[in-house]
């Protein structure tokens, strides 16, 4: 009986491992993403943030994207690429708000204050619920056939287990790196204070860094998301383009033809995002002349 069930969970963790391998590219963008959220609190809340951030993404996977992919795969698949696509559209609006940011376009109110505990929670799981949606589809499109709905089920939960725990795991490593280098720069040995010194000196360079890349991610996932699926509903055009860059550099090799890809799905979702925020910007303000236009009447 126990040979049986060691080899029932070998069977599912190997499959969980082989369907998970395809989602690694996501995997590295959620890591990259969710940092950011935690930057502006105080040193002694981050830890407990990111687990906050952590058990929402937890709460994400099981409550609702394992158990809705399941049912509409069952029941109607067809419906899941325009899910993708809405997701998708959420990522290239993120990410376009950031890079106007970059050039000092706010949409919002100034927050010069502490950060809100609540509110970028809730944003850092909004977000993760799209790039978990994806990671979870990716491996649940590449398990194997001949599974039964049990089976699958013990993949999924695998996976997700082992990508929140990668993922998780290491923004908690990004955002105490600091605090390591702090206690370096107080050791008696001369060498490894000078390297602590470095470490915390390096760390707003490397949170730039990482805030960069979290934007781009958000641009290339959400614009790879709507040309990918806007292709699964019919728009063809959206596909031949990625396709048609991926052939057309495939002979440069595999590592370029992946980055022309991505690029072109970054710019996508740059031009999708900037749509949309001038979309509910032009919204705002018809409903801010509205409210002007019943005062002035009032009166």
């Amino acid at each position: 009986m126990s040979v049986g069930l060691l080899a029932v969970v070998d069977d599912i963790l190997t499959a969980a491992l082989r369907a998970s391998a395809k989602s690694a590219g996501v995997v590295i963008d959620d890591a990259a993403v969710t940092p950011q959220y935690v930057q502006g609190i105080t040193p002694a809340r981050e830890l407990p943030v990111v687990g906050k951030i952590a058990l929402g993404s937890i709460a994400n996977k099981f409550l609702i994207i394992i158990p809705l992919a399941l049912l509409l795969t069952a029941f109607a698949p067809a419906v899941l690429p325009f899910l993708l696509i809405l997701g998708g559209c959420f990522l290239c609006y993120e990410g376009a708000e950031k890079v106007l940011e970059w050039f000092g376009v706010h949409h919002g109110a100034a927050d010069d204050g502490p950060r809100d505990e609540k509110k970028l929670v809730l944003g850092a799981v909004r977000t993760d619920l799209i790039l978990s949606a994806e990671i979870m589809l990716i491996s649940l499109s590449n398990i194997d056939d001949g599974l039964d709905i049990w089976q699958t089920l013990a993949v999924l939960a695998v996976i997700a287990l082992l990508m929140t725990g990668i993922v998780y795991g290491a923004v908690a490593l990004l955002v105490k790196i600091d605090d390591v280098g702090l206690r370096m720069a107080k050791s008696p040995s001369r060498r490894v204070r000078h390297t602590g010194t470095r470490i915390v000196r390096s760390m707003p360079a490397v949170f730039r860094v990482i805030s960069v890349i979290g934007t781009v991610a958000m641009l290339w996932v959400g614009g790879h998301l709507v040309l990918q699926n806007l292709g699964e509903v019919g728009v063809g055009a959206s596909l031949e383009l990625l396709h048609g860059v991926e052939h057309l550099l495939h002979p440069l090799g595999a590592v370029v033809a992946w980055t022309g890809e991505t690029l072109v799905s970054a710019i996508a979702g740059l031009l999708v995002g900037l749509a949309i925020v001038g979309l509910i910007a032009v919204i705002r303000r018809l409903r801010s002349g509205g409210h002007r236009a019943e005062g002035a009447g009032a009166h």
